[in-house]
């Protein structure tokens, strides 16, 4: 028996108090959920990746109420920058549990605050962007699941010409085994922000589930920096659906970290819609036990002139396993474009595997797409030279992973996230 029902759309819809569009929206993202089949290995983007373990009818969609004694960290929305941040927001089970932000920037129309406040407060502003441009309903059955049960997350609109030097910082946390988080972010016409998104979760032996979305909607000559930091519990599956867009001369600095969860199922597609567009992607991850990550991206140049560059670089341990598939597309008139996309992966254990599939797609004739991909193991004589100068065994290891890390991390705008992460980097390496 399924817990996805018309009934539970329009029981939490009326927990959130929301205008009819949205639990119209909701009701007609269920039907297309249920129009669609559960993807399975026979699917291409799905054909390294088995859910048929996942009992996804009995953990069932999330609702007001839940309580527990586990609450996030304190370390969960705290700056991650030098200087004071502009907005901090911090959600546990999808409820607000702290909100701060500068009344300066609402003075000057920015608005920053959670994504069910977003759809009460600001209904026309939501209903132009909300999965209209970004993330679709159509993307594939967890996408219209998320459509039908998305419940809490982030908005961030930014007006023209309204530049926000220091970061906003959301975090999200769950103990009540499934979560639907919905970032949408918004910047008009030169604009200029940072937001930081951060995930984690109460451990717990049961089977968890977090379906969540991102929309990075980037106008003309504005420029955003978006890094998501994902430390779910090795209970949770995870999957997303992410998009970002990015007008003429528009910048885009996307930073995604996976860490945690049992399995990670992400698409993540930047759409260079503008003349002179720019987006830079940088992504880490380190699985080990038996944590499987598959990374689906995928960098469009929809104009002339436009310039992406990705580098992905992982390290996997134990009987972890990682699968990334990349693509990069020229429509026809995509001339002069500039697309890189690079797969680095470090295996540190005989047991772990890493699948590495970069790909091309191009109808442009003049054009400069490249992509490369490795995988391999510790070179034994870095580790060797280290131990001859004194440093013991592990912490030889430890630097040469962190050392492998470093061209990635020093992508990173913000020191705090690169802290954050070359700490979290040298736990997992253990």
């Amino acid at each position: 028996m399924t817990l996805y029902t018309r009934e539970a759309v329009e029981k939490i819809s009326r927990s959130m108090n929301e205008p009819e569009w949205m639990r119209e929206f909701r009701r007609h993202s269920l039907e297309i959920y249920n129009s669609m089949p559960m993807p399975t290995m026979k699917d291409e983007p799905w054909r390294r990746t088995d859910i048929h373990r996942l009992k996804l009818d009995s953990i069932g969609p999330s609702h007001n109420g839940y309580s527990s004694t586990v609450h996030a960290p304190e370390y969960l929305g705290e700056p991650l920058s030098a200087g004071k941040s502009s907005g901090v927001l911090v959600q546990e089970n999808g409820i607000t549990r702290k909100y701060e932000v500068d009344p300066k920037l609402v003075d000057k129309g920015v608005i920053f605050c959670g994504m069910d406040e977003a759809v009460r407060d600001y209904p026309d502003l939501v209903k132009e962007y909300f999965m209209t441009k970004g993330v679709s309903i159509h993307d594939g059955k967890f996408a219209a699941l998320h459509g039908a049960f998305w419940r809490g997350g982030t908005f961030l609109y930014v007006p023209r010409g309204v530049e926000v030097e220091e970061p906003f910082h959301s975090a999200f946390w769950t103990s009540a085994g499934k979560g639907y988080s919905h970032t949408l972010v918004v910047l008009e016409q030169e604009a200029k922000a940072t937001l930081v998104d951060e995930y984690g979760s109460e451990p717990s032996s049961e089977q968890a589930l977090h379906n969540g979305a991102v929309e990075l909607l980037v106008g003309d000559a504005a420029n955003l920096v978006y890094a998501a930091l994902q430390d779910f519990s090795t209970n949770v599956w995870l999957f997303s659906h992410e998009r970002g867009r990015v007008g003429r001369d528009g910048r885009l600095d996307w930073v995604y970290s996976a860490m945690g969860s049992r399995l990670v199922k992400n698409f993540q597609t930047v759409e260079l819609d503008g003349r002179g567009s720019w987006a830079r992607m940088s992504g880490l991850f380190f699985a080990d036990k038996r944590q499987h990550f598959d990374l689906d991206t995928q960098q469009n140049h929809n104009a002339p002139d436009t310039t992406s560059d990705l580098l992905y670089k992982g390290a996997l341990k134990d009987k972890a396993r990682s699968v990334w598939q990349g693509i990069i597309k020229a429509l026809p008139d995509s001339q002069r474009i500039d697309g890189f996309q690079a797969n680095r992966n470090l295996l540190l254990s005989n047991k772990a595997r890493a699948d590495s599939i970069p790909g091309l797609e191009i109808e442009a004739d003049d054009v400069r797409c490249t992509h490369a991909s490795t995988i391999g193991k510790i070179d034994p004589e870095q580790i060797f030279y280290l131990m001859t100068r004194g440093i013991p065994e592990k912490s030889a290891e430890q630097m040469v992973v962190e050392g492998f890390f470093t061209p990635v991390l020093e992508r990173i705008p913000v020191k705090g996230i690169r802290e954050r992460l070359a700490a979290r980097i040298i736990d997992k390496v253990g």
